[in-house]
């Protein structure tokens, strides 16, 4: 695929500004200019082992977040950075602009960590993926076997579901509703996984159901994944364009890149 490397310059210097600070216009334009340059270098060094990808680079003059969100209705995918060049008092917080994204994009957009999980081997590391059932976890399914099958590793499909009827103690109890439960939410992940695996029969898929917080359990698995994928999906009328509770805490919190598929 194509890629195209975008920078926005957010607040344009206008032409009365420009010619009474002589060289504020060209001063931007030729940052911005070094900012594209230093991205193509980085795309085409990435590129080298797979060979030759299209290029493209443009620089726009308008708000940032209207823009590329407009521009994701075209793109199969959107990549940003966890935070940009904000507060670095909020290490921790999603950037404005990639949060922005994540909510409002038209396509699933990836989320890339500054500091990066320390995983023994990266490139053999598994793709995670987040299973509840809803159609946007669908959706991120079929984007986690692509991943996985492209990557050449195997996927690790998480379920957890959050019943305040079991406990994390229940486990440790012969209790026939909890072993029931537990068969039953298995079988749905089963089930859920058994078309893809026809279709991705390269990858090989470990399945993992647990009770609780879904969010804390991928975040946990992510420390031994090279991707986490999972859905979007939010609440009653504004469901488009809110990022479920989970989805919101990986992102956040996770230390690897995060695909969240709409």
């Amino acid at each position: 695929m194509p890629l195209t490397l975008l920078h926005v310059v957010d607040a344009p210097v206008p032409a009365w500004f420009e010619e009474a600070t002589l060289f504020g216009g060209q001063r931007q334009k030729r940052g911005a200019r070094d900012v594209i340059g230093s991205a193509i270098k980085v795309a085409e060094q990435s590129t080298r082992e797979c060979g030759p990808v299209e290029i493209e680079s443009r620089v726009l003059h308008s708000a940032t977040v209207p823009t590329l969100v407009d521009i994701s209705a075209e793109a199969e995918m959107v990549v940003v950075g966890h935070r940009g060049q904000g507060s670095v008092l909020a290490r921790s917080f999603l950037g404005s602009v990639s949060s922005a994204l994540v909510y409002h994009a038209h396509c699933p957009v990836a989320v890339i960590h500054d500091d990066e999980a320390k995983i023994g081997n990266v490139a053999r590391a598994p793709v995670l993926v987040g299973i509840d059932g809803s159609p946007a976890s669908e959706a991120a399914t079929a984007i986690a076997f692509e991943e996985a099958s492209r990557r050449g590793v195997g996927l690790t499909a998480l379920h957890a579901w959050d019943n305040p009827r079991f406990t994390d103690s229940t486990r440790f109890l012969q209790d026939s509703k909890w072993d029931a439960q537990l068969a039953e939410e298995e079988e749905t992940l089963a089930e859920r996984l058994a078309g893809w695996h026809e279709r991705y029969p390269d990858v090989g898929i470990r399945r993992i159901v647990e009770i609780g917080d879904p969010a804390r359990w991928l975040i946990e698995a992510s420390e031994q994944a090279q991707l986490l994928v999972v859905g979007s999906h939010g609440c009653s009328r504004t469901r488009g364009t809110l990022l479920g509770s989970v989805g919101a805490a990986v992102v956040n919190r996770a230390r690897i890149p995060v695909l969240v598929v709409r």
